[in-house]
């Protein structure tokens, strides 16, 4: 991902970046969409719950097996 600083100038062209905005070129094409921080973070939160559900969960904590860590470290010769 990559990452920019704003100056203040563009900060307040682009309304104060408190809700979403569509960023366009000069013929109107959009080039892409901004989204505040907190309204980003609950998209990827609510996203990655639509993943599993509660039941696949529940399933996945009650079946036996795995591997501790320290038995994952040592199958990669880290320890």
């Amino acid at each position: 991902m990559s990452k920019i600083t704003l100056d203040e100038w563009l900060k307040a062209k682009l309304n104060g970046m408190n809700e979403h905005l569509e960023i366009c070129d000069e013929t109107g094409q959009t080039l892409g969409h901004f989204l505040p921080h907190d309204v980003y973070e609950r998209l990827i939160y609510d996203w990655v719950n639509a993943q599993v559900s509660d039941e696949e969960l529940e399933q996945a904590r009650q079946e036996p097996g795995g591997r501790s860590l320290d038995e994952i470290w040592k199958s990669l010769g880290r320890k």
